[in-house]
């Protein structure tokens, strides 16, 4: 590790570009690279021996492209692998967890709503901070089965979305939530879509840019600051399917990035 490596960065697909630019946006000066294990995605569904399987091997080749720490931009990696991931290699790790903390603070009506995928509601992590904050607050787990595979598949906006979401979000609004906390890192794409069929006064939550702080902690914690440089670095992604949705949604950041394929 030098101060000039690379932040790298893996999800289970292109959901965690959403974590990336919330890094990128904080910490502009540094160098990043993303590998998107679509071909695996969701990790949801997955046993979680093949989530730490995943996890490994995403982390292996993250090393072997010199990154000076690992961000693990999924939900369900980080609550089913990263204690693994920080006993087996020797590097800084940031993981993404549901913000049940601050929603469950916050909500007037005490009662919150957490959508997120299977893999992460039943993670040990999850149930122990779901168990901690439901004390005196109703949480409502909303299980988002579809979403991930319609948001890899660039179906994001689509007329499937909105009634795989109005089906998904009726148990909590009927429940009178007023936070909704999204639980897998894909899920801030659909807040264009959820201000659109959510009552005005619910607020939605998401930990992208807690990662960012976290980040930027980490780094400046172990004296990993990239030094000065007068050019701003390339980020580059990487996606083991066709790289079609991650440059798509990358172009958004309007960025000099490369977007390639890579089979890992």
């Amino acid at each position: 590790m030098n101060r000039n490596s690379p932040i790298g960065i893996f999800d289970s697909g292109v959901g965690g570009t959403s974590i990336w630019k919330e890094i990128h946006q904080l910490l502009p000066n540094e160098k990043t690279i993303y590998l998107a294990d679509s071909k695996n995605a969701p990790y949801g569904l997955k046993p979680v021996s093949e989530i730490i399987n995943f996890s490994k091997k995403n982390t292996e080749k993250l090393l072997e492209m010199g990154a000076k720490i690992i961000v693990v931009a999924c939900n369900t990696a980080t609550t089913n692998a990263i204690s693994i991931l920080r006993d087996t290699y020797r590097i800084p790790f940031i993981g993404i967890e549901p913000a049940i903390k601050p929603a469950a603070l916050q909500s007037k009506n005490k009662a919150v709503g957490i959508l997120a995928t299977r893999g992460t509601l039943t993670s040990q992590l999850f149930h122990k901070a779901s168990e901690f904050y439901s004390k005196d607050i109703n949480i409502i787990e909303v299980e988002g089965y579809g979403l991930v595979e319609l948001i890899e598949a660039g179906k994001s906006d689509s007329a499937e979305m909105r009634q795989l979401l109005l089906h998904l979000l009726k148990p909590m609004l009927d429940q009178n939530i007023d936070y909704l906390v999204l639980g897998c890192s894909h899920y801030p794409y659909l807040i264009p879509m959820l201000k659109k069929i959510l009552p005005p006064n619910l607020s939605v939550i998401d930990s992208g840019e807690a990662v960012a702080r976290q980040t930027k902690a980490i780094l400046e914690q172990n004296d990993l600051f990239t030094l000065p440089l007068n050019d701003i670095p390339q980020p580059e992604f990487f996606s083991n399917t066709s790289p079609k949705v991650l440059a798509e949604l990358i172009a958004a950041a309007k960025n000099n990035y490369k977007v390639s394929f890579c089979d890992f």
